[in-house]
């Protein structure tokens, strides 16, 4: 009973030391950003789901930029600015809402999660109508309707003239988009591809892992126009969607009458043709001769100290909980053991990205003040804690007994012995395992680019989209990953030379 005791006071302390500096975190950049608190988690009978964006003052809007001339990115005094005719009608609507304007890029097949988790309070993205999607959300009126178009290689218009041209090619589209349906619909034998963003899908396509894409004709047309070796051409299919339109969470009936408010006087004024379709071509045009990837620097260095800032917080809180479920593995007490080999087998045995998006969807919309980047901690953090906790276990029992029969017969207590003479010893001997653990660590936090959180991959991702260059930003980022694991390689290897010495 003693040492049960003993065990949950240990928790306890690390528990507080784990999640005092995040909830801080969490609370300064929820002060500091959007009191996201505000979004209740379910609509209630008397609708204030309105009420509620205009007490917290502002409208967060879930896009995934990279789709010109709907949304897509551009380069301001250094900094990302999210242009395009969508972007423009967020504004609208922000304007008319008498609120300010949060967008939030992630992925597209994160869109309609984010919005059923108010982690957005609606998503502007060329989202078309469909039947499935009005099952978990509504929509507004609609603003655009477009015709599907295929991006091939100019060298190939020859060779494809509509749709079933196809036949038993490799055809790719979005993530999540209608038109994965409708390749899978209209072209037989076909091997459809679905990738995250339409740069990565222009970029396959560039590399001959695709025969086409198909996308909306203004979408297509923005690529071709900005690569002289790509042809867009009118599919011939029949789109059964009543267009695209501003996806909502179930039952917002409020915010979707000043939605529609809003989406009525754009069409009535006919904005999208008349100004913000030639305000998004200027901005392409604009980035096609000013933006090499060599003015992106600010965009890299960002993406890295954000990189770091997830890599180090997440090794200082993965090694706290490594240690802790150690002991606990260790403990003869058989609930803190069977606890530990839970967490343990489970965490190794998912994904880390599902764990990323479980946290950040899951859990936020639980604690929806929880920003993307303490989400992405946390799930780093809590993943790397079960690898540390059996690097650590192994390298407690490698020691032999006799090393703490000996401690303990010279009068220590169990906390002395394990403090001065086994910690020691087995840090020594697991410092190289410990150290590819952080040097994967490293790597491995580029998933969290899935949730919106600005690190390196979502850097070079925003410097592909813009740029309309795919390779020469991935070698970029591949140089600089390979700088940072190549430096704290050579402060590992130092530290385990001081080790061997002493």
């Amino acid at each position: 009973m003693k040492q049960l005791k003993h065990y949950l006071m240990l928790l306890t302390v690390l528990a507080s030391i784990i999640l005092a500096p995040l909830t801080a975190f969490a609370n300064s950049s929820a002060a500091s950003s959007t009191p996201a608190s505000s979004t209740s988690t379910a609509t209630p009978a008397t609708d204030d789901s309105l009420q509620k964006i205009k007490q917290k003052g502002v409208l967060v809007v879930g896009t995934s930029a990279g789709y010109p001339p709907f949304e897509f990115t551009t380069k301001k005094d250094g900094k990302t600015e999210y242009v395009g005719f969508e972007m423009s009608l967020a504004r609208q609507l922000a304007k008319d809402l008498g609120v300010k304007l949060e967008i939030k890029n992630m992925d597209f097949d994160s869109l309609l999660v984010a919005l059923e988790s108010h982690k957005i309070d609606v998503a502007i993205a060329g989202i078309n109508i469909t039947p499935e999607r009005e099952k978990s959300v509504d929509f507004s009126k609609t603003y655009h309707k477009g015709t599907k178009y295929f991006l091939i290689h100019k060298q190939d218009k020859d060779k494809y003239k509509d749709y079933m041209d196809f036949k038993g090619k490799t055809v790719g589209t979005e993530n999540g988009a209608m038109e994965y349906a409708m390749i899978k619909k209209y072209i037989p034998d076909v091997h459809e591809k679905g990738l995250a963003k339409w740069s990565s899908l222009v970029i396959a396509l560039q590399a001959h892992k695709l025969d086409g894409v198909l996308m909306d004709s203004a979408t297509a047309k923005a690529f071709a126009q900005n690569n002289s070796d790509l042809y867009a051409f009118n599919s011939h299919m029949k789109v059964t969607s009543d267009g695209v339109a501003v996806a909502l969470p179930k039952g917002a009936n409020s915010l979707k009458a000043a939605v529609n408010k809003t989406v009525d006087k754009v069409n009535q004024e006919d904005l999208i043709n008349k100004k913000w379709l030639p305000e998004a071509a200027k901005y392409m045009q604009t980035s096609q001769k000013t933006n090499t990837v060599a003015s992106y620097w600010t965009f890299f260095v960002k993406g890295v100290k954000y990189t770091l800032l997830i890599t180090v917080l997440a090794v200082i809180v993965g090694f706290l909980i490594g240690v802790l479920f150690a002991l606990m593995r260790l403990s003869d007490n058989k609930l803190l053991h069977g606890i530990a080999i839970c967490y343990i087998e489970f965490i190794r045995g998912t994904p880390m990205l599902v764990q990323i998006m479980f946290v950040y969807f899951g859990i936020g919309a639980i604690i929806q003040s929880m920003p993307a980047l303490v989400a992405g901690i946390i799930a780093v953090a809590i993943n790397s804690g079960a690898y540390v906790a059996e690097i650590i276990r192994s390298g407690i029992q490698s020691l032999p007994l006799g090393q703490t029969e000996a401690a303990r017969s010279l009068g220590m207590t169990k906390q002395q012995t394990f403090r001065y003479i086994i910690m020691p010893q087995a840090l020594k001997n697991i410092w190289p395992a410990l150290g590819n653990e952080f040097i994967t660590l490293l790597k491995d936090s580029s998933l969290v680019s899935t949730i919106g959180v600005t690190e390196l991959m979502y850097q070079t991702q925003l410097v592909q989209a813009d740029t309309y260059k795919g390779v020469l930003p991935l070698f970029i980022t591949m140089m600089i990953y390979f700088f940072l694991t190549f430096t704290l390689t050579r402060i590992l290897n130092h530290f385990e030379k001081k080790f061997k010495h002493a």
